[in-house]
């Protein structure tokens, strides 16, 4: 899922606002939830380092993941210096959280296909008639007296 996380500083209520949105179907994007906190407050956790801006910045209501936290930290570091700056987006997709897959491909040493679909392909017609004739209806008779239910 793709995300934006905005974060809007209020100079003058010593406030920032960060806003996540989120991407709910391809091109269409709803705000999902608004967190206030303390600019002075966010500045200084922001100036201790990643561990103290992650502790600072989850809540109840809004628990960035880890990876997350790191990637908001990392964008948002001039961000907190610079006065100047009242806004910022950041964003993020949850699949950069998965780690990178090597793309998987059959060697031609590894298997000879076509030679296994050749031995395992081949059914003659008296086999098939063989299986077909055999009547695997099961048979039950009122006389039956196991413990099982019909």
């Amino acid at each position: 899922m793709r995300q934006k996380i905005r974060f809007e500083k209020h100079m003058k209520a010593d406030k920032i606002i960060i806003l996540e949105s989120s991407e709910v179907d391809p091109g269409v994007v709803l705000l999902l939830h608004e967190e206030e906190y303390s600019l002075k407050e966010m500045t200084k956790a922001s100036e201790e380092g990643v561990l103290a801006f992650s502790n600072f910045i989850r809540r109840r209501s809004f628990f960035p993941i880890s990876d997350l936290c790191n990637k908001l930290f990392e964008s948002t570091i001039e961000f907190f210096k610079n006065d100047a700056q009242e806004k910022i987006i950041i964003e993020y997709n949850d699949i950069e959280a998965f780690p990178k897959e090597e793309k998987f491909q059959l060697e031609d040493d590894d298997v000879e296909i076509d030679k296994i679909l050749e031995e395992d392909g081949e059914t003659s017609e008296d086999e098939i008639k063989e299986i077909d004739s055999e009547d695997d209806t099961p048979n039950f008779t009122p006389e039956d007296i196991s413990e099982h239910e019909n």
